[in-house]
């Protein structure tokens, strides 16, 4: 199989540092590259709005990028091209990635970061980065056990979704949090069992009532006061992973202020503990992981939720141009699931794959 490839390719790259992602942000036309050797070249078709991207566009995680660069961690699309020494990718193969610089409309990948997918369906998108996160960070950092009580915080977010399924699919009692009443009964359909909406309930009373034992590991991205009150809660041996802080991410800092006193004395009095993740210091666990993540999504076991913007009043997300627009809309509280854009222009809902 062949492909007709453009002579060039529209992509964002990022010309200012900012957390505000469409100052930070412009398109540039390049030329389809050159490939090296164990590179492969990916139509993308579907990509996916993280937290992070404004973390990224702030060099936060990385100070030494100079500008411009690239943006975007995830996409699932086709390979068109490879190089000489490729030999686990095909063209015409539907495959996921996750590797900077995927808001655009080819991007050149090391194989070695390529993962095959049966099919190029958007229900896979959500698996990359949300999935891979949840399912490593419990297992791998939060060690959850079958029996225990695990809280999972933004449950009814891109990631949070598949921490409280694969929470349940050890045998885990999940209390999953969240902002709305829609979302609870989201929650109540992936089989959360105890969904607290916390603008109407607060969650530190729900736990010393309803949890006076407190919760064996917390899967927590918030931050601040969320954070406070997690750690509070810990049972004994408990375990709290850090994934973020979401709330402090807009801030000059980027951190979300704590009020949490005496940390030490509180995780010792418990022998509890507090651990931080970060998705690419586990890479080596990527292609294992991602396997099992499809293999449940092709079974019905674990369920994608996408958000594509069709409730916001710039939705649905389709083209490069809508990137800002779906990158604003994570910051509203309002998605359900996982933000994906869909890279196909003016692209009709019936013509989804």
């Amino acid at each position: 199989m062949a492909f007709k490839l453009p002579s060039v390719y529209n992509r964002l790259m990022v010309t200012k540092l900012s957390t505000k992602f469409g100052e930070a942000v412009k398109f540039v036309s390049q030329p389809i590259p050159t490939l090296g050797s164990s590179e492969v070249l990916i139509k993308n078709r579907f990509v996916g709005i993280n937290a992070s991207d404004i973390n990224y566009t702030a060099a936060r995680y990385d100070p030494t990028l100079k500008l411009p660069f690239e943006c975007g961690f995830e996409a699932v699309g086709e390979v068109v091209s490879t190089g000489d020494k490729c030999k686990r990718s095909q063209i015409g193969q539907a495959v996921a990635y996750m590797y900077p610089g995927a808001f655009s409309e080819y991007h050149v990948v090391p194989e070695a970061f390529v993962m095959p997918l049966p099919a190029l369906k958007s229900e896979f998108l959500p698996l990359i980065v949300s999935g891979l996160t949840a399912a490593i960070a419990l297992d791998k950092v939060g060690e959850i056990r079958k029996g225990e009580t695990v809280l999972i915080t933004a449950a009814a977010g891109g990631t949070g979704q598949f921490a409280v399924q694969w929470a349940i699919e050890k045998g885990c009692h999940v209390i999953g949090t969240c902002s709305s009443d829609k979302k609870v009964q989201f929650l109540k359909k992936l089989g959360c069992h105890r969904p607290v909406n916390y603008t109407k309930e607060k969650l530190r009373d729900v736990l010393k009532s309803e949890y006076p034992d407190g919760v064996d590991v917390v899967y927590e991205t918030v931050g601040g006061d969320m954070f406070d009150t997690c750690v509070k809660s810990l049972a004994l041996h408990g375990r709290l992973c850090v994934l973020g802080f979401i709330t402090g991410y807009e801030s000059a800092s980027g951190i979300a202020p704590m009020h949490t006193v005496g940390l030490p004395a509180l995780l010792l009095k418990k022998s509890a503990s507090v651990r931080g993740f970060f998705l690419f210091h586990y890479t080596t666990h990527f292609q294992e992981y991602m396997a099992r993540l499809v293999q449940l999504s092709v079974e019905g076991k674990l369920h994608s939720t996408i958000d594509d913007g069709s409730g916001h009043s710039s939705g649905p997300f389709y083209g490069l141009e809508s990137i800002q627009s779906a990158v604003e809309y994570l910051y509203t509280k309002k998605s359900i699931g996982k933000i994906m854009v869909d890279l196909t222009p003016n692209a009709s809902m019936t013509s989804r794959l």
